[in-house]
C-alpha cells in the first residue's frame, strides 16, 4: 500500500491556488527508474523524467475522490511490463502535452512494493487505503 512520500512544489500551487481539482482532472502515473531519474521537488512537468519512464504511462485514474483533503483512486495496472527496475511511481496532470503535464506526487516508499523488476508481466499499483496523497 502507498502514499504520496512526496509532493512536487508546482502541483502544491496549482492545488492551494484553485488551478487544479484531482477528482475532474485528467490524472495518470508512470513507473520511474531512479538510476536515471533523482526526485527534486522544483521539477515542473513531465518533460522532467526524460529516460526515466519504464514502460506506458498508465490509463486514467478512476474513481477518484478528494475527501477531507486526500485524493484517492482506484489502483491501476501496467500491462506486460518490461525494461529497467523500477523504483518510484510519479503521478501527474496529464494536459495531452508533455510539457505542460504537471508533476504532482512521486512515491518510492519500500513499503509500496519498489523496487520491482519488470519482467513481462502486469504491474498493478495498490494506493495506501489513506491515499495517494493529502493537503
Amino acid at each position: 500500500m502507498i502514499m504520496a512520500n512526496a509532493m512536487y512544489n508546482a502541483a502544491k500551487e496549482d492545488y492551494l491556488g484553485g488551478v487544479r481539482a484531482f477528482d475532474t482532472d485528467a490524472i495518470r502515473c508512470v513507473l520511474v527508474d531512479t538510476g536515471v531519474y533523482t526526485f527534486n521537488a522544483a521539477d515542473t512537468d513531465y518533460t522532467d523524467l526524460a529516460g526515466a519512464v519504464v514502460g506506458a504511462e498508465s490509463g486514467l485514474f478512476t474513481s477518484k475522490t478528494i475527501t477531507g483533503g486526500v485524493a484517492n483512486a482506484a489502483d491501476v495496472t501496467f500491462s506486460a511490463v518490461t525494461g529497467a527496475t523500477v523504483e518510484a511511481i510519479v503521478v501527474f496532470y496529464d494536459s495531452g502535452t508533455a510539457a505542460t503535464d504537471t508533476l504532482i506526487c512521486y512515491i518510492d516508499s519500500a513499503s509500496s512494493g519498489l523496487p520491482v523488476t519488470p519482467n513481462g508481466t502486469d504491474i498493478t499499483v495498490t494506493w495506501n487505503a489513506s491515499g495517494i496523497f493529502a493537503i
